[in-house]
């Protein structure tokens, strides 16, 4: 018992499981909350860019995204802390800062990397079994705002957060390297819940990229585009929603 309290008494438990789940969160809410206002009040200057119609309620989304939110990441965070006997043989350290170069060069692959894992561990969760008894939850959502990006079940946030760090576990990456990834990762979640497809988002200029639209339109269909962001794991395999190439088409036309 005292070998296995020793563990914990390391300066990296506190910057990794417990300080990356805190930038997790802080982040996610900071992206979130302001898209969610912003969707509650839904101003004019923003309607051009909206992707669906129809109004939700908010006493739908706010209350219930909110409590599953927290109850996710404690028990994510239970996990965490339980794990951390396997993720401190990972090589992910606080030493020297590598080169601005490094950090850019590998948060680029972890979101190309997280993609293309989220797209198939998604796809998974569509077969009917697992879908009736986790991915469901997520779908009770048609049209989503930001703060929904965590609502669902607990063991998918589990995995979603797993799929998140394999790069980073894999490369032993920098702590900081790791909350930047983690940052922008939970801007993905928010932004691709919030109901519009802004064109100056950092997200679209990224190669294979539709933005918001992408996902949203998952929710407003269920089946198809499984993909977080990225449309080519869709292309390629051939699971884009029915019409949707058609329709971003066309929209992209008539943008010039």
């Amino acid at each position: 018992m005292a070998s296995l309290l020793r563990i914990y008494d390391d300066p990296m438990f506190w910057l990794f499981p417990v300080g990356t789940m805190l930038v997790s969160m802080l982040s996610f809410m900071l992206f979130a909350a302001p898209l969610t206002l912003l969707a509650a009040r839904d101003p004019a200057w923003a309607r051009p860019y909206k992707i669906q119609s129809r109004r939700p309620r908010a006493q739908d989304l706010v209350g219930p995204s909110l409590r599953t939110w927290v109850v996710n990441n404690l028990w994510t965070l239970i996990g965490a802390v339980l794990a951390w006997p396997l993720l401190r043989a990972s090589g992910v350290h606080a030493g020297p800062l590598p080169p601005v170069w490094v950090i850019v060069a590998q948060i680029v692959l972890f979101i190309y990397l997280d993609d293309f894992l989220f797209y198939w561990m998604h796809r998974t969760l569509h077969v009917p079994w697992l879908f009736k008894r986790i991915h469901g939850w997520h779908h009770r959502i048609l049209t989503p705002w930001a703060v929904t990006g965590h609502y669902m079940h607990p063991l998918e946030y589990a995995l979603t957060g797993s799929v998140a760090l394999i790069g980073p576990l894999l490369l032993g990456s920098h702590i900081v390297t790791v909350w930047l990834w983690i940052t922008f990762r939970q801007w993905e979640a928010a932004e691709g819940h919030c109901g519009y497809d802004f064109p100056w988002t950092p997200t679209h200029f990224l190669p294979f990229n539709d933005g918001a639209r992408h996902h949203d339109v998952h929710h407003a269909r269920v089946r198809g585009n499984y993909a977080g962001f990225l449309t080519w794991t869709d292309r390629v395999f051939g699971t884009l929603s029915k019409g949707y190439a058609e329709d971003l088409a066309t929209r992209r036309a008539a943008q010039g």
